[in-house]
Protein backbone atom coordinates (compact mmCIF):
# COMPACT_ATOMS: atom_id res chain seq x y z
CA UNK A 1 0.00 0.00 0.00
CA UNK A 2 1.01 3.11 -1.04
CA UNK A 3 2.78 5.66 2.01
CA UNK A 4 0.43 8.95 1.81
CA UNK A 5 1.22 12.66 3.29
CA UNK A 6 -2.15 14.07 4.27
CA UNK A 7 -1.69 17.17 3.62
CA UNK A 8 -3.67 20.46 4.82
CA UNK A 9 -3.55 24.43 3.82
CA UNK A 10 -3.78 27.40 5.44
CA UNK A 11 -5.15 30.60 5.41
CA UNK A 12 -5.34 32.67 2.34
CA UNK A 13 -7.13 29.32 0.76
CA UNK A 14 -11.19 30.59 1.62
CA UNK A 15 -13.28 31.33 -0.73
CA UNK A 16 -17.27 32.00 -0.87
CA UNK A 17 -18.99 28.52 -1.64
CA UNK A 18 -16.07 25.97 -0.45
CA UNK A 19 -17.22 22.86 0.91
CA UNK A 20 -20.96 23.59 0.07
CA UNK A 21 -20.95 20.64 -2.80
CA UNK A 22 -20.36 18.45 0.36
CA UNK A 23 -22.89 19.51 2.09
CA UNK A 24 -25.57 19.60 -0.51
CA UNK A 25 -24.56 15.94 -1.14
CA UNK A 26 -24.00 14.64 2.15
CA UNK A 27 -25.13 14.29 5.79
CA UNK A 28 -22.29 13.58 7.30
CA UNK A 29 -21.02 16.66 5.68
CA UNK A 30 -24.53 18.38 7.52
CA UNK A 31 -24.01 17.31 10.65
CA UNK A 32 -20.90 18.28 10.89
CA UNK A 33 -21.68 22.02 9.97
CA UNK A 34 -24.51 21.73 12.46
CA UNK A 35 -22.50 20.40 15.34
CA UNK A 36 -19.64 23.07 14.82
CA UNK A 37 -21.68 26.02 14.44
CA UNK A 38 -23.65 25.10 17.72
CA UNK A 39 -19.98 24.91 19.44
CA UNK A 40 -18.93 28.77 18.42
CA UNK A 41 -22.69 30.12 17.80
CA UNK A 42 -21.81 30.46 14.27
CA UNK A 43 -23.94 29.27 11.06
CA UNK A 44 -21.34 27.92 8.90
CA UNK A 45 -24.02 27.81 5.89
CA UNK A 46 -24.18 31.71 5.93
CA UNK A 47 -20.59 32.51 6.68
CA UNK A 48 -19.12 29.78 4.15
CA UNK A 49 -21.96 29.66 1.29
CA UNK A 50 -23.14 33.40 0.92
CA UNK A 51 -21.20 36.60 0.19
CA UNK A 52 -20.08 38.58 3.50
CA UNK A 53 -17.71 40.24 5.19
CA UNK A 54 -17.19 37.91 8.46
CA UNK A 55 -14.99 35.32 6.02
CA UNK A 56 -12.01 37.35 5.51
CA UNK A 57 -12.02 37.61 9.68
CA UNK A 58 -9.36 35.83 10.92
CA UNK A 59 -11.30 34.56 13.70
CA UNK A 60 -14.44 32.75 10.93
CA UNK A 61 -11.57 32.49 8.34
CA UNK A 62 -10.15 29.27 10.53
CA UNK A 63 -12.81 27.73 11.86
CA UNK A 64 -14.49 27.76 8.35
CA UNK A 65 -11.18 26.44 6.57
CA UNK A 66 -10.80 23.66 9.25
CA UNK A 67 -14.15 22.48 9.32
CA UNK A 68 -14.13 21.90 5.65
CA UNK A 69 -10.81 20.32 5.73
CA UNK A 70 -11.94 18.16 8.35
CA UNK A 71 -15.44 17.39 6.39
CA UNK A 72 -13.46 16.53 3.46
CA UNK A 73 -11.30 14.29 5.45
CA UNK A 74 -14.34 12.64 7.33
CA UNK A 75 -15.53 11.60 4.02
CA UNK A 76 -12.52 10.21 2.38
CA UNK A 77 -11.97 8.16 5.58
CA UNK A 78 -15.48 7.01 5.13
CA UNK A 79 -15.15 5.61 1.89
CA UNK A 80 -11.47 4.64 2.66
CA UNK A 81 -11.25 3.23 6.77
CA UNK A 82 -8.30 1.28 5.43
CA UNK A 83 -6.22 3.65 4.36
CA UNK A 84 -3.71 5.33 7.11
CA UNK A 85 -1.28 8.32 6.72
CA UNK A 86 2.23 7.67 7.03
CA UNK A 87 2.42 11.12 8.22
CA UNK A 88 -0.10 14.62 8.78
CA UNK A 89 1.42 18.34 7.14
CA UNK A 90 -0.45 21.22 7.44
CA UNK A 91 0.60 24.94 6.30
CA UNK A 92 0.07 27.06 9.06
CA UNK A 93 -3.52 26.78 10.58
CA UNK A 94 -3.74 23.58 8.42
CA UNK A 95 -1.47 21.78 11.11
CA UNK A 96 -4.45 22.16 13.40
CA UNK A 97 -6.34 20.49 10.37
CA UNK A 98 -3.30 18.19 10.62
CA UNK A 99 -3.82 17.56 14.98
CA UNK A 100 -7.46 16.85 13.86
CA UNK A 101 -6.69 14.81 11.24
CA UNK A 102 -4.36 12.91 13.45
CA UNK A 103 -6.70 11.79 16.24
CA UNK A 104 -5.62 13.82 18.63
CA UNK A 105 -8.35 16.22 19.13
CA UNK A 106 -11.94 15.96 17.94
CA UNK A 107 -13.33 18.53 15.12
CA UNK A 108 -15.94 20.47 17.60
CA UNK A 109 -12.92 21.10 19.85
CA UNK A 110 -10.61 22.37 17.18
CA UNK A 111 -13.52 24.52 15.78
CA UNK A 112 -13.32 26.20 18.72
CA UNK A 113 -9.65 26.48 19.31
CA UNK A 114 -8.72 27.74 16.22
CA UNK A 115 -12.21 30.25 16.70
CA UNK A 116 -10.05 31.53 19.38
CA UNK A 117 -6.87 31.43 18.08
CA UNK A 118 -7.91 33.83 15.37
CA UNK A 119 -9.59 35.82 17.96
CA UNK A 120 -6.33 35.98 19.88
CA UNK A 121 -4.09 36.96 16.81
CA UNK A 122 -6.81 39.56 15.95
CA UNK A 123 -6.51 41.02 19.54
CA UNK A 124 -2.29 40.74 19.27
CA UNK A 125 -2.73 43.07 16.27
CA UNK A 126 -5.94 45.28 16.97
CA UNK A 127 -4.13 48.31 17.86
CA UNK A 128 -1.28 48.04 15.89
CA UNK A 129 -1.15 48.39 11.98
CA UNK A 130 0.14 44.94 11.21
CA UNK A 131 0.98 43.01 8.22
CA UNK A 132 1.99 40.36 5.26
CA UNK A 133 4.26 41.08 2.21
CA UNK A 134 4.69 38.78 -0.58
CA UNK A 135 8.74 38.17 -1.63
CA UNK A 136 8.64 36.92 -5.15
CA UNK A 137 11.49 35.94 -6.96
CA UNK A 138 14.27 36.58 -4.69
CA UNK A 139 16.22 33.84 -2.66
CA UNK A 140 15.48 33.23 1.15
CA UNK A 141 18.97 34.25 2.03
CA UNK A 142 18.53 38.12 0.15
CA UNK A 143 15.42 38.38 2.07
CA UNK A 144 16.31 37.13 5.63
CA UNK A 145 19.78 39.81 4.84
CA UNK A 146 16.78 42.45 4.01
CA UNK A 147 14.80 42.02 7.43
CA UNK A 148 17.86 41.61 9.22
CA UNK A 149 19.32 44.92 8.30
CA UNK A 150 15.55 46.60 9.13
CA UNK A 151 15.89 44.76 11.99
CA UNK A 152 18.99 46.54 12.86
CA UNK A 153 17.74 50.00 12.09
CA UNK A 154 14.47 49.55 14.61
CA UNK A 155 11.87 48.44 11.97
CA UNK A 156 9.76 45.14 12.99
CA UNK A 157 10.05 42.66 9.71
CA UNK A 158 10.33 38.75 9.87
CA UNK A 159 10.43 36.32 7.69
CA UNK A 160 6.99 34.24 8.09
CA UNK A 161 6.22 31.55 5.31
CA UNK A 162 9.01 29.80 3.12
CA UNK A 163 6.28 28.59 0.75
CA UNK A 164 8.95 28.00 -2.07
CA UNK A 165 12.04 28.49 -3.93
CA UNK A 166 11.58 32.29 -4.89
CA UNK A 167 8.31 32.67 -2.83
CA UNK A 168 9.32 34.31 0.82
CA UNK A 169 6.47 35.92 2.65
CA UNK A 170 7.10 38.26 5.43
CA UNK A 171 5.59 39.59 8.29
CA UNK A 172 5.67 43.20 10.49
CA UNK A 173 4.42 46.45 10.94
CA UNK A 174 2.68 47.73 7.86
CA UNK A 175 4.54 51.08 7.84
CA UNK A 176 7.77 48.96 7.97
CA UNK A 177 6.79 46.28 5.34
CA UNK A 178 5.70 49.11 2.56
CA UNK A 179 9.21 51.05 3.57
CA UNK A 180 11.21 47.92 2.49
CA UNK A 181 9.39 47.60 -1.13
CA UNK A 182 11.83 49.23 -3.13
CA UNK A 183 14.84 47.57 -1.14
CA UNK A 184 13.53 43.87 -2.03
CA UNK A 185 12.95 45.10 -5.58
CA UNK A 186 16.63 46.34 -5.70
CA UNK A 187 18.20 43.04 -4.15
CA UNK A 188 16.24 41.53 -7.20
CA UNK A 189 12.59 40.64 -5.78
CA UNK A 190 10.24 41.11 -8.98
CA UNK A 191 7.48 41.67 -6.92
CA UNK A 192 7.02 42.51 -3.23
CA UNK A 193 3.06 42.88 -2.57
CA UNK A 194 1.25 43.93 0.45
CA UNK A 195 -1.27 41.35 0.98
CA UNK A 196 -4.80 42.19 2.22
CA UNK A 197 -4.11 41.17 5.98
CA UNK A 198 -4.88 42.97 9.33
CA UNK A 199 -2.60 40.12 11.18
CA UNK A 200 1.04 39.59 11.41
CA UNK A 201 1.06 35.64 11.27
CA UNK A 202 4.16 33.64 12.52
CA UNK A 203 6.16 36.99 14.13
CA UNK A 204 6.84 38.69 17.79
CA UNK A 205 4.09 40.64 17.12
CA UNK A 206 1.49 37.65 18.40
CA UNK A 207 3.62 36.77 21.37
CA UNK A 208 0.73 37.67 23.57
CA UNK A 209 -1.21 35.49 21.85
CA UNK A 210 1.13 32.23 23.09
CA UNK A 211 0.02 31.67 26.21
CA UNK A 212 -3.65 31.92 25.91
CA UNK A 213 -3.46 28.85 22.50
CA UNK A 214 -1.28 26.65 25.16
CA UNK A 215 -3.65 26.93 27.57
CA UNK A 216 -6.33 26.63 26.26
CA UNK A 217 -4.60 23.53 23.58
CA UNK A 218 -3.84 21.62 26.89
CA UNK A 219 -7.41 21.30 27.68
CA UNK A 220 -8.46 19.65 24.36
CA UNK A 221 -5.27 17.77 22.73
CA UNK A 222 -4.90 14.61 23.72
CA UNK A 223 -1.87 12.07 23.46
CA UNK A 224 -3.79 10.16 20.74
CA UNK A 225 -1.73 10.37 17.47
CA UNK A 226 -2.45 7.95 14.28
CA UNK A 227 0.80 8.78 12.63
CA UNK A 228 3.28 11.89 13.38
CA UNK A 229 2.45 15.25 12.19
CA UNK A 230 5.49 17.09 10.68
CA UNK A 231 6.15 20.71 12.77
CA UNK A 232 5.99 24.06 10.76
CA UNK A 233 8.62 25.46 13.00
CA UNK A 234 11.33 22.47 12.99
CA UNK A 235 10.42 20.26 10.01
CA UNK A 236 10.31 17.17 12.31
CA UNK A 237 7.78 14.69 13.20
CA UNK A 238 6.24 15.18 16.77
CA UNK A 239 3.83 12.52 18.31
CA UNK A 240 2.47 13.22 21.76
CA UNK A 241 0.36 16.25 23.50
CA UNK A 242 2.93 18.17 25.12
CA UNK A 243 5.05 18.64 21.74
CA UNK A 244 1.85 19.48 19.56
CA UNK A 245 1.21 22.48 22.49
CA UNK A 246 4.52 23.59 22.79
CA UNK A 247 5.22 23.43 19.04
CA UNK A 248 2.06 24.77 17.77
CA UNK A 249 2.13 27.75 20.54
CA UNK A 250 6.08 28.24 19.07
CA UNK A 251 4.42 28.33 15.44
CA UNK A 252 2.78 31.64 16.58
CA UNK A 253 6.03 33.12 16.48
CA UNK A 254 8.43 31.16 14.31
CA UNK A 255 8.32 31.07 10.71
CA UNK A 256 6.00 27.93 8.77
CA UNK A 257 8.80 26.18 6.83
CA UNK A 258 6.85 24.23 4.33
CA UNK A 259 8.85 24.28 1.68
CA UNK A 260 11.57 22.71 3.70
CA UNK A 261 9.00 19.91 5.53
CA UNK A 262 8.45 18.82 2.15
CA UNK A 263 11.75 18.61 1.16
CA UNK A 264 12.12 16.85 3.94
CA UNK A 265 9.06 14.00 3.43
CA UNK A 266 9.86 13.87 0.01
CA UNK A 267 11.47 10.87 -0.02
CA UNK A 268 9.39 8.73 2.77
CA UNK A 269 6.20 9.22 0.93
CA UNK A 270 4.67 8.05 -2.40
CA UNK A 271 2.24 10.62 -2.35
CA UNK A 272 0.26 13.46 -0.72
CA UNK A 273 -3.40 13.97 -0.66
CA UNK A 274 -4.29 18.00 0.25
CA UNK A 275 -7.94 18.21 1.66
CA UNK A 276 -10.13 21.33 1.40
CA UNK A 277 -10.52 24.49 -0.67
CA UNK A 278 -8.43 24.86 -3.78
CA UNK A 279 -4.98 23.49 -4.68
CA UNK A 280 -2.78 25.71 -2.90
CA UNK A 281 -0.30 23.22 -1.87
CA UNK A 282 -0.49 21.00 -5.11
CA UNK A 283 0.48 23.54 -6.88
CA UNK A 284 3.28 24.25 -4.16
CA UNK A 285 4.57 21.03 -4.05
CA UNK A 286 4.71 20.44 -8.03
CA UNK A 287 7.27 23.35 -7.42
CA UNK A 288 9.06 22.27 -4.49
CA UNK A 289 9.45 18.34 -5.17
CA UNK A 290 7.79 17.51 -8.95
CA UNK A 291 8.08 14.01 -7.69
CA UNK A 292 5.94 14.17 -5.60
CA UNK A 293 2.50 13.05 -6.85
CA UNK A 294 -0.23 15.37 -4.82
CA UNK A 295 -4.04 14.66 -5.16
CA UNK A 296 -7.00 17.39 -3.65
CA UNK A 297 -10.14 16.63 -2.38
CA UNK A 298 -12.39 19.57 -2.72
CA UNK A 299 -15.74 18.12 -3.99
CA UNK A 300 -17.54 15.43 -4.49
CA UNK A 301 -16.24 14.71 -8.04
CA UNK A 302 -12.17 14.74 -6.94
CA UNK A 303 -13.48 12.51 -3.42
CA UNK A 304 -14.74 10.21 -5.71
CA UNK A 305 -11.92 10.62 -8.02
CA UNK A 306 -9.26 10.02 -5.45
CA UNK A 307 -10.94 7.38 -3.49
CA UNK A 308 -11.20 5.44 -6.91
CA UNK A 309 -7.25 5.68 -6.91
CA UNK A 310 -6.35 5.10 -4.01
CA UNK A 311 -8.62 2.91 -2.52
CA UNK A 312 -9.65 0.56 -5.25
Amino acid sequence: MSKIAMIFSGQGSQAIGMGQDFYNNSEVAREMFDKAGERIGVDFKELIFEENEKLGQTAFTQPAILLVQMVAYKLFKDACPDVKAELFLGHSLGEFSALCASGAINYIDAVELVHKRGSFMQSACEKIEAGMMAIVGLDDASVEKVCADAQADGKKVWPANYNQDGQLVVAGMKADLASLEQTFKDAGAKRALLLNMSVASHCEILSPAQEPLAELMSTMVKDEFEAPIISNVTTTPYNTKDEAVRLLKDQLVKPVKYKQSILAIAGDVDMAIEFGNGVVLKGLNRRIAKDLKTLNISDMASLSKVTEEVCS
